[in-house]
């Protein structure tokens, strides 16, 4: 009898432990009873939130609260977390770019409510009301990010200039000024891509390789990429700074390149306008930077030189750019004797946009040797400065 109710308690005791944080996955408990004990007189609150988490969103409110700085811990109400959280999954529900983003990155870089440390405000629905009307007709990612890039500055009503109160300004302090730095207006464009599904960080650097100061702007994450942008957009991966951003030095923490996350990364991110600040955590993405601006010199010297020849074939000479009209087969390139290149042309079942591409030298004359119906075939092409497309047919 005595073991059947030592039994009895184990098993309540286990179910009473399992269920201490109803829907949260086991590797947040441990995280979550330290925040509680750090919230100190504010640990109702977070306990209130984590309790009245919606089904489906227990594990959001747990990631937010386990990785969340000390002093929000003590200050933030659970009405500014489950409020935050609903819309950040209303935005996730809504939009089918959203929803192919995964977990790990929806939680890092959509739900959290603020970027560095500036002034919490309660932006999320706001925001989510002004930049939803933009992006409801979008059908990709990237439209999206256009829509909001393209419009946030009419939107908000902010500009940058150096007569803003501080660099670390909140959403509505930014617009409260209409100015704002550098750094607010990164947080403000951030802000807006969330606040629509889209994972968005501050990317920065405290400074430059030549010491001429700091600069932050946004990255924001397609299909597993990061690209970068800015508050006044020049396409995604384009912008003045590449250059300085491409000289990066990853070794050094004054002149590395960073990149905000709400869980602990690699190291912190460093603020210029308060370096005792280490509870920023960043990764150390100089290394990407650095390869984008070596790819983005490597592309302009080819241009000065060479020039792309696109080629597709066709069943025969009568054919249009239908994808059924295409012809898989095997292409060589000859400048003379010299062979310069091969490949295989897009077939009827390939993407239209996959196209069979040389990079050849101006001002040369070239064979392009290809197997056709009636045997080998052989099309001399002198190829000028500007780009061309070839088209091959197989009759």
């Amino acid at each position: 009898m005595l073991k059947k109710i030592i039994l009895a308690l184990f098993v309540v005791l286990s179910l009473g432990s399992c269920s201490k944080y109803q829907g949260v996955p086991q590797q947040y408990h441990s995280l979550l009873d330290a925040a509680i004990e750090t919230a100190d007189q504010n640990a109702p609150e977070i306990e209130k939130a984590l309790k009245a988490a919606p089904k489906g969103q227990q594990e959001a409110v747990a990631f937010l609260i386990a990785y969340m700085p000390a002093h929000d811990l003590k200050t933030l109400s659970a009405d500014f977390i489950l409020e935050n959280t609903a819309y950040a999954f209303k935005a996730r529900e809504q939009f089918a770019w959203a929803q192919e983003v995964p977990d790990s990155v929806f939680f890092n870089d959509v739900l959290p409510y603020a970027s560095l440390n500036e002034r919490r405000d309660n932006w999320r629905k706001d925001f989510y009301e002004r930049f939803s009307e933009y992006v409801k007709d979008c059908q990709t990612m990237q439209a999206a990010i256009d829509s909001v890039n393209k419009n946030v500055r009419d939107e908000l009503l902010v500009d940058y200039n150096t007569k803003r109160e501080k660099p670390d300004q909140s959403p509505y302090e930014s617009m409260e000024q209409n100015m704002a730095s550098c750094s607010g207006l990164s947080i403000l464009l951030t802000d807006a891509f969330r606040a629509v599904g889209i994972p968005s960080r501050i990317g920065g650097t405290p400074n430059w390789h030549d010491k001429r100061g700091n600069h932050n702007w946004n990255e924001v994450w397609i299909d597993g990429e990061w690209y970068f942008t800015e508050y006044y957009p020049s396409g995604l991966n384009k912008s003045w700074f590449l250059a300085d951003a491409g000289k990066a030095i990853p070794n050094n923490p004054e002149h590395a390149i960073y990149a905000s996350s709400w869980k602990p990364a690699d190291t912190h991110f460093p603020l210029v306008w308060d370096m005792n600040i280490k509870y920023v955590h960043a990764k150390n993405v100089s290394d990407r930077y650095i390869q984008l601006y070596e790819a983005a010199e490597a592309a302009k010297k080819i241009a000065e030189t060479h020039v792309r020849i696109k080629v597709m074939m066709f069943k025969d000479n009568v054919c249009t750019f239908q994808g059924d009209d295409r012809v898989a087969a095997n292409v060589d390139v000859f400048c003379g004797s010299d062979q310069m290149g091969g490949g295989r042309t897009a077939g009827p079942t390939q993407d239209m946009n996959d196209v069979l591409e040389f990079v050849l030298e101006k001002n040369k004359t070239y064979h392009f040797n290809y197997t056709g119906e009636s045997g080998l075939k052989s099309i001399k092409l002198a190829v000028k400065d500007q780009p061309q497309t070839l088209k091959l047919y197989y009759k």
